[in-house]
């Protein structure tokens, strides 16, 4: 028997931001979307660039039953050229951070940079094991581009993320495909799976335990 496709209740559309690997899902009323399409959408922070990642379809409910923001508009093909000129922008913006950093010798590690959408900020994603003086540095940065700059700490993990990567199994990192959250990770969640303790074997691109020994954790006694 066929699968029927649902055709009533819930109309979603996945959406996916720059540095959250995970799949947001948005309202996309009557707006005709595409997989590729660059959308303006609402978020709390107000008006953000994703690019549509799953078609519009039907669902019964959608997560915790909360209200979905909505897709505001597709850009139009002269915001896609000066999308990708700013995309050319912002690398080079990493080089010039990049280097500036070395020459200064900070604590940091540059992980990507990003205008906002209406281009009069220029946000710096680092991470680091403390904090950082970098006031110096954004005298720079300001003095370079003419514009607000803006230097934001993430931690390890987000910063994982933020690269992309395969984990051990050889599939994309988690954090990068589909968490929302981070859970707490522990060894004892290892032991009690009788893994390995061996750092190298139970520990991810980020240097901390792997998300996915938190997946199963719980699940043969729930069973039982």
């Amino acid at each position: 028997m066929e699968d029927t496709i649902l055709r009533e209740g819930i109309k979603i559309v996945g959406v996916r931001f720059k540095h959250k690997g995970y799949i947001m899902h948005y309202d996309p009323g009557e707006l005709n979307l595409h997989v590729g399409d660059y959308v303006v959408v609402e978020t709390e922070n107000g008006e953000t660039l994703g690019k549509v990642i799953s078609p519009p379809r039907y669902v019964l409910r959608v997560l915790n039953n909360q209200p979905l923001k909505r897709v505001i508009r597709v850009i139009s093909g002269e915001e896609l050229e000066a999308l990708h000129k700013r995309m050319e922008e912002e690398q080079e913006a990493f080089k010039y951070c990049h280097d500036r950093i070395k020459a200064r010798e900070l604590p940091m590690k540059l992980l990507d940079v990003e205008y906002t959408l209406d281009e009069k900020k220029l946000i710096f994603y680092f991470s680091a094991e403390g904090r950082v003086d970098f006031r110096e540095l954004v005298k720079d940065l300001a003095h370079k581009y003419k514009v607000r700059i803006e230097l934001r700490q993430v931690g390890i993990r987000d910063g994982a993320r933020m690269l992309g990567g395969y984990g051990p199994c050889g599939k994309p990192l988690c954090c990068e495909t589909f968490l929302v959250e981070f859970e707490p990770v522990s060894i004892k969640m290892a032991r009690e799976q009788d893994l390995i303790i061996n750092p190298a074997r139970i520990s991810g691109m980020c240097g901390r335990l792997m998300c996915c020994i938190a997946f199963e954790y719980g699940v043969e006694d729930e069973r039982g």
